[in-house]
């Protein structure tokens, strides 16, 4: 299955934002660097957050059964018990 536009531009968003991080962390940046980088990265964390609740939303829809979540816990086996 092809990946949509808005994986895309979710991965792209990402691997921005880490490269912002190291270039940040080196600390050689002027402040108007500093706050131009800091700024770039909240507009990207921004465009991940909404990327990610859009999938959980459609998680959530996938999951629905007659009107009834299906959910179970992470890691829940009945073979422990």
């Amino acid at each position: 299955m092809p990946k949509k536009r808005n994986d895309i531009d979710f991965e792209k968003a990402l691997e921005e934002l880490e490269e912002l991080v190291v270039k940040m962390e080196k600390g050689n940046l002027s402040l108007e660097e500093s706050l131009k980088y800091f700024e770039r990265g909240v507009a990207l964390t921004r465009t991940c957050q909404k990327a990610l609740s859009e999938a959980e939303q459609k998680v959530q829809i996938l999951l629905e059964k007659d009107g009834k979540q299906q959910l179970q816990d992470f890691g829940s086996d009945d073979n422990n018990e």
